[in-house]
């Protein structure tokens, strides 16, 4: 969950970087998003083996809530950014990659229960 939270940072960081520089987003960084996704779906299956070994979070709704549409968040930016070929598509994929950061913070205290 870490390693995707960081992935997810870098790609805002970056994505940040092109909306200062009053630039779209390039290929590139899309590609990066798409890392990311994988990593996701590494999770998914991660907890999917965890839950059906018995350990899983206390609340399962909520925990899946924000898992699946973790799921859903970049794919659907990055197909608004590829589509938008102004500044605009980096404000859309960095307010995407920073809601993946905060779904992932989510998930890591439902998860633990925190």
């Amino acid at each position: 969950m870490l390693v995707t939270a960081l992935g997810a940072g870098l790609v805002s960081a970056w994505a940040a970087w092109r909306t200062v520089r009053d630039r779209p987003v390039v290929l590139r960084q899309l590609v990066a998003s798409g890392v990311v996704e994988a990593l996701l779906l590494v999770q998914v299956v991660v907890a999917v083996v965890a839950v059906a070994r018995g350990s899983g979070p206390a609340d399962g709704a909520t925990f899946w809530g924000y898992l699946v549409t973790t799921l859903f968040v970049l794919p659907v930016a990055a197909a608004w950014a590829f589509a938008e070929r102004t500044r605009w598509s980096s404000v859309v994929l960095l307010v995407a990659a920073l809601t993946v950061v905060f779904l992932q913070y989510r998930v890591v205290q439902v998860w633990t229960g925190a």
